[in-house]
């Protein structure tokens, strides 16, 4: 059900000279949704994103807030918030100034925009921090201020490109948590540009995956991973093969899969890789075409007649888990 606060992309293309980085995209975002744009690189994911900032000038087309026409407004008058992956903090100034400067240009008081930073800061935990330099805090310490100044303003969607990519692994994980808790205790739109799979299926309401500068497939994390569309997007959310079988293209998820050494039925394959995923091990196979299948198991299946590298087995699934995709 559309919206007051919908944002709607109508057309929109992005053009560098004769190279179409975005090409013709239509899609409605709901208001109050988590969306993640997920591609490769050079896919078109942050023009979009930088393109609905201002950052960028549309080529054609036109962006649409509350059924209003942004497409041409400075960055500032869009009712939208851009959280760089760099973070972009002043090093000069405190934790609390990053967070009001905004404010600040905007002529608000000090007394206030110190005020307005403070709840921000303690809304994403770092209020005890408010005093510091930006080079005294830890990466995910500075992400959190970034966030925070980014909020000040009060967006009505608020973007951020790839802000997580710059943390370690375990942080990364954490911090996953937090803007997801935040954007539901704030419920305004989130649009985030991520290259991770993980990162978008954990967070998102909604994933656009993107591809060659137009939208490949989307809908709910699930949705995608279990039914998708296209061999790319079968590919790229990984956790699937692709086998072609009388002129179809087919996607199997790999967990769905079955390995064996004995019987007739499936596909004979050699072990080409084996790779401990914890709970799981991801047996990587050739086939006497050269294709490759993956087939995960859980680890005590695995361990319980584990398989050797070199050796031959059988690989077979069942029709009820066959998914066709087009083209």
């Amino acid at each position: 059900m559309r919206t007051g606060t919908d944002l709607e992309l109508f057309r929109l293309t992005k053009r560098y000279g004769d190279t179409v980085a975005v090409r013709d995209l239509n899609h409605l975002i709901a208001a109050g949704t988590y969306v993640c744009l997920l591609g490769p690189s050079g896919c078109g994911k942050s023009s979009t994103l930088r393109m609905i900032a201002g950052h960028e000038s549309v080529s054609e087309g036109a962006i649409l807030l509350d059924k209003a026409d942004i497409s041409n407004l400075p960055p500032a008058g869009r009712g939208t918030a851009m959280m760089f992956q760099s973070y972009a903090l002043f090093p000069h100034l405190s934790v609390r100034d990053n967070v009001a400067f905004s404010l600040k240009m905007k002529g608000v008081g000090k007394a206030q925009r110190h005020a307005r930073a403070d709840e921000l800061l303690d809304l994403v935990d770092m209020g005890r921090y408010a005093a510091r330099l930006p080079n005294q805090l830890s990466g995910g310490q500075q992400q959190r201020v970034a966030l925070a100044r980014a909020l000040i303003t009060e967006p009505r969607v608020l973007l951020l490109d790839e802000p997580l990519s710059a943390l370690d692994p375990f942080l990364r994980i954490r911090m996953r948590t937090e803007l997801k808790r935040l954007q539901r205790e704030l419920g305004i739109t989130f649009i985030h540009v991520t290259h991770g799979q993980d990162e978008a299926l954990a967070l998102a309401d909604e994933v656009i995956v993107m591809n060659n500068a137009v939208i490949e497939q989307s809908g709910p994390p699930r949705e995608l991973f279990n039914t998708p569309r296209t061999e790319f997007v079968a590919r790229f959310l990984g956790g699937h093969n692709v086998v072609r079988q009388d002129g179809r293209a087919l996607a199997i998820r790999s967990d769905r899969m079955q390995l064996s050494r004995e019987g007739t039925e499936g596909i004979a394959a050699s072990v080409f890789g084996i790779e401990y995923q914890g709970t799981t091990v991801q047996i990587i196979l050739k086939t006497p075409a050269d294709e490759e299948l993956t087939v995960v198991l859980p680890e005590r299946d695995f361990f319980s007649r584990p398989f050797e590298i070199g050796e031959t087995a059988n690989v077979a699934w069942s029709e009820a888990d066959v998914h066709a995709l087009e083209g």
